[in-house]
């Protein structure tokens, strides 16, 4: 292993719409950040592709919101739910964001352009560098090894950020005394996506269809494309023989609004799979010197459109805990001050609606619940504000 490097004040490991808009944030008020990413962009990410309208103030102050509007989103006004007889209810964009449409992006065209942005600003960027181990000095975190190819190096700095998503690969890297162990759960739900064409959606509209065991999502976004991305039973997939489309065919189209939908559709992308092992907190400080942000943090249900903005608000509530207690960190590598700020404000805005995502997901699951949870929210309004606005 090379020497060790010592020239960063913030490393943050994932270049999703969380480290990267962190990355933003804190190059902005003169913090010194690498940003190291496994992949290289624009690269193809499983994701709802739904974009809440609160993300477009996030977006202007990141400086990103005219090369998003050039990129051509998809404008939409609602989001529908169906149950699995047809039965609907709608949820309005704008009683989210004002004047504000939801949008409909891929992720690989959001990240990209979030990316370019953070570089443009002067963060550091190191593509295709995978986190090989987590660096500790006296059980505090102090930088990673980072496999480049053949090589690997080693990266050091008094404050290192988990933003690898669900993956959370620096918490699973943790490996003494004294940090969570990671004991990873035998996986009960799986989630697929692809990109089709032809999918008779209804204009300007998201689609979410519930089914047992699992939910999907479904709606436009650019160049005249759809993003289905849906959550199924580990046992029903298995018993599809892990084939997507079988899936499609034989669980996510028992739900009738999706079956008519789905049925001339054509699938024009690579399927995307990824095992998912639970929703809701993980833990936004796992260890003295490492934060995580993003779904690394906590995953909401994808079916809230509330994931995006969780990852922006992260990076925002981390950037605010960081920006006054970093000189204190590098002075006297005191993280306790740090910690608690960005703890107590996690906590702050986002334990309740986690919370309330896993009430509807188990009402999501079982169809007969699902009926009955729309067919009460449909006969009040006020009523439907009320929920849907508890998931922010």
């Amino acid at each position: 292993m090379k020497g060790a490097e010592n020239n960063h004040e913030v490393i943050i490991a994932g270049a999703g719409p969380a480290g990267s808009s962190l990355a933003i944030h804190l190059v902005n008020r003169g913090v010194n950040v690498l940003l190291v990413e496994q992949k290289k962009f624009p690269r193809a990410k499983l994701c709802g592709e739904f974009i809440s309208p609160e993300c477009r103030n996030h977006f202007r102050l990141l400086g990103i919101d005219e090369a998003l509007t050039s990129s051509n989103p998809a404008s939409l006004n609602k989001t529908v739910f169906y149950a699995a007889s047809g039965r609907q209810i709608g949820v309005p964009s704008h009683w989210f964001g004002g004047n504000n449409r939801a949008l409909g992006l891929s992720r690989a065209e959001l990240d990209q352009q979030l990316l370019l942005r953070a570089k443009a600003l002067g963060v550091e960027v190191i593509e295709e560098a995978a986190v090989s181990d987590v660096l500790l000095t006296r059980d505090q975190v102090s930088g990673v090894s980072l496999r480049l190819g053949n090589q690997t190096i080693a990266k050091h700095a008094p404050l290192v950020i988990d933003a690898t998503g669900r993956a959370r690969a620096l918490v699973r890297r943790l490996r003494t005394e004294g940090a969570p162990s990671f004991k990873p759960r035998k996986p009960k739900l799986v989630a697929f996506k692809a990109h089709l064409r032809n999918a008779q959606l209804a204009s300007e509209t998201c689609e979410i269809y519930s089914y047992g065991g699992g939910y999907g999502g479904l709606s436009q976004i650019e160049n005249g494309l759809s993003n289905l991305c849906f959550i199924a039973s580990a046992k029903d997939v298995r018993r599809c023989h892990s084939d997507p489309e079988a899936v499609v065919r034989k669980i996510v189209s028992k739900n009738r609004r999706a079956a008519y939908t789905l049925a001339g559709a054509a699938v024009c992308t690579e399927w995307l799979s990824v095992s998912l092992d639970g929703f809701g907190c993980f833990n936004a400080v796992p260890l003295s010197g490492l934060l995580a942000v993003g779904d690394a943090a906590g995953f909401i249900d994808p079916f809230t459109g509330s994931g995006m903005l969780m990852a922006f608000e992260t990076a925002e509530l981390a950037a605010a805990a960081i920006l006054p207690n970093l000189l204190s960190l590098q002075q006297s590598g005191d993280f306790n001050a740090l910690a608690s700020a960005y703890q107590a404000s996690y906590e702050r805005r986002f334990r309740s609606r986690l919370r309330m995502a896993g009430v509807l997901r188990r009402a999501a699951f079982v169809p007969f619940a699902a009926e009955v949870s729309i067919a009460i929210l449909g006969l009040s309004e006020s009523l439907r504000k009320r929920t849907a606005s508890a998931t922010r």
